[in-house]
């Protein structure tokens, strides 16, 4: 029975480690935006993903919400709430000019505007972007600004 238990434990911790490091496209081929996250939630508590009975249609994306507030609050001011560079990793815009997935646990809030960034496998390796990003944030965000354009264009 002890043995069940551990077996099973250490499968639940699995499954939990493999789903935090998924990486998620800004929006998905059902049309979820950042892996069913709540974006309002970033900025008043921590990142928890939305239930499908509080969403909102944003731009041909589903934006889902944990509590009916924060849906409210979105559809109130979507852009206040918005994810930088549409969804994409900030670093891999400001650093490679390319739009990489992110993971939606890994962001920063930088002047009331929510970054989000790559943190998963690569190569055999995790690799967290955020930390990159943490090491020059005020050259990166604006590389980031100015390039948004161009990369967003590929």
């Amino acid at each position: 029975m002890i043995m069940k238990k551990l077996i099973f434990s250490l499968m639940l911790c699995v499954v939990f480690v493999a789903q935090v490091m998924a990486q998620t496209p800004p929006v998905d081929e059902n049309g979820v935006a950042l892996g069913g996250y709540d974006v309002v939630a970033y900025f008043v508590s921590n990142p928890m993903e939305g239930s499908t009975q509080y969403t909102a249609l944003h731009n041909g994306a589903t934006y889902r919400f944990a509590t009916a507030n924060n849906r409210d609050a979105f559809k109130q001011n979507p852009t206040k709430y918005l994810p930088q560079f549409d969804g994409y990793c900030a670093w891999g815009v400001a650093a490679k000019d390319a739009k990489f997935p992110i993971n939606p646990e890994t962001y920063d809030i930088i002047d009331g505007k929510l970054y989000l960034f790559f943190n998963g496998p690569f190569n055999g390796k995790t690799f967290n972007s955020s930390l990159l990003w943490n090491q020059e944030t005020t050259k990166l965000q604006t590389a980031a600004h100015d390039k948004w354009s161009e990369v967003k264009s590929k």
